[in-house]
């Protein structure tokens, strides 16, 4: 007998075995229990979550002769074993419409559908899978069938793009009940692929499956495909190393060294890590990924010890816990917001060339000077407590400059540099009191009723808000506001 995928071997048969979709699965075996079934469903979300097993279970729970009194099938029956499997079934008809997606193939399958079930009391079921694929022609030509089907007749339609559904067909939403799916979390995945080694008498490592599930990105599917890979490598024992070198994973050794070189500023040695990275047949993008992933985290634990995540182990809190004390908060802001910067404008995905964006990704961060909060700007600019050192760890002024400022309170580039903007005076009149803004952008005018319009006006109105902040801190400390003339210093409200 040839080889049966674990995802396909280890296909829910029952409502309860359905990871996370409790939301769907319980509604529907409820529906059952209680005879409110649907005549159409559509199912929407990311691929590889439970939207055609939910669909196979619902039709298998419909017409099992030996279904219980909660509404669950036996799933092990003649009538329950081919739909699980997928094969051809007299009631139950699974249609991929990717292939079969054109006006004709519709009004054949309106034509099988007036027919009735092979036998009384049982349903028709027809499963459409990538619906959103459909023409506009084939959903016109269902429209009438859905709004008043045959007795005993339900659809299911499900897709991983219910916007197009929406722009093609929009109709047809009001004749389906809608459901969306969720991506699975990390720690379900975690614990299925578990159960399912488990199984198969194979053990592992926590890290292993760790890596395996991150990798899935919400998908069982991909989870339990991926962790076939790694079965046909490792003999007996998945271990993380195994899982690395399939999946073509960046360790996170290579991320705690990559934060130490930005850290310590050593701008040369990115471009020997890139190297390095693009010798051993890392995908780049893949690392951008990872990389945003150990900047959120480390964001989490620099905020405090209630803010770390379950799920990490000691081994890989530890590095992270000591790094976080090499960056303060508004570093890492600012560092997620030039990845996030990358991601927006979609060009790591579009260019052919993401190794030259990556280095500058990377020098970016480690060129960047460090935020500085503002009570300890304010002691640099008066003094620290200990006369013999400032709060910026430099030796006191000597003689305040004409504007008010203290030469020497402020560090130069590096670590303990503060952060400067090239705006100029234009800078710091907005800083002052105005938000600066001229009357050809101000807010509204262009669509005064629009959402266009609503949109701007309300981020006006935060504007606002942060600069009378700001102009109630000036006014509180007059030094800062010499600080910002003199030294041309952007001062970043919280």
């Amino acid at each position: 007998m040839s080889y049966l995928a674990l995802a396909r071997k280890y296909r829910p048969r029952r409502f309860g075995e359905v990871t996370t979709q409790e939301h769907v699965s319980e509604t529907l075996r409820r529906a059952v229990v209680g005879g409110r079934v649907g005549h159409a469903y559509l199912f929407c979300g990311p691929r590889g979550v439970g939207k055609t097993t939910l669909a196979r279970v619902l039709a298998m729970a419909l017409n099992c002769p030996r279904r219980s009194d909660d509404g669950e099938p036996c799933g092990e029956c003649d009538d329950c074993t081919p739909v699980w499997a997928g094969r051809t079934s007299l009631d139950v008809v699974e249609i991929d419409a990717a292939s079969n997606r054109g006006v004709d193939d519709a009004r054949e399958l309106r034509e099988r559908a007036m027919y009735a079930p092979s036998d009384e009391g049982r349903h028709k079921v027809y499963i459409l899978d990538e619906a959103h694929m459909l023409t506009r022609e084939a959903w016109n030509a269902l429209l009438k069938i859905l709004e008043e089907p045959p007795p005993r007749v339900i659809f299911v339609f499900a897709t991983t793009e219910a916007r197009k559904i929406q722009q093609s067909a929009s109709p047809i939403l009001s004749r389906c009940q809608r459901f969306d799916f969720r991506r699975i979390g990390t720690s379900d995945i975690v614990a299925r692929l578990a159960t399912v080694l488990g199984s198969e008498g194979i053990s592992s490592e926590p890290a292993a499956l760790l890596a395996i599930a991150r990798k899935a990105n919400g998908g069982m599917r991909d989870g339990l495909s991926l962790l076939d890979q790694v079965l046909a490598l490792c003999s007996g024992v998945v271990t993380a190393d195994a899982a690395l070198r399939v999946l073509g994973v960046v360790a996170d050794e290579r991320y705690v060294e990559l934060l130490e070189i930005i850290g310590d500023r050593e701008h040369g040695r990115v471009f020997d890590f890139v190297e390095r990275l693009t010798d051993e047949g890392h995908d780049l993008v893949e690392f951008y990924h990872g990389l945003t992933r150990r900047l959120r985290l480390l964001l989490r634990i620099s905020l405090g010890p209630d803010n770390v995540p379950e799920g990490i182990s000691e081994e890989a809190r530890e590095p992270m816990a000591r790094l976080a004390g090499e960056f303060s908060p508004g570093d890492l802001v600012r560092m997620l917001a030039m990845c996030s910067e990358i991601e927006s404008q979609g060009s790591l995905m579009r260019t052919g060339r993401p190794r030259l964006l990556i280095e500058m990704l990377l020098l970016r961060m480690s060129y960047l000077d460090r935020t500085v909060g503002l009570e300890e700007l304010l002691k640099a600019l008066g003094g620290a407590h200990d006369p013999g050192e400032s709060a910026l760890g430099r030796p006191p002024a000597a003689e305040p400059k004409p504007g008010g400022a203290k030469a020497g309170a402020i560090a130069g580039p590096g670590r303990g540099s503060v952060r400067r903007t090239g705006g100029g005076p234009a800078r710091r009149d907005r800083i002052r009191g105005g938000g600066g803004r001229g009357p050809a952008e101000a807010p509204g005018e262009a669509d005064p009723g629009g959402a266009t319009g609503a949109r701007i006006g309300a981020a006006a109105a935060a504007e606002s808000e942060r600069q009378r902040r700001l102009r109630e801190a000036i006014e509180a400390e007059p030094r800062l506001e010499s600080a910002v003339a003199e030294l041309d210093l952007e001062v970043v409200g919280r």
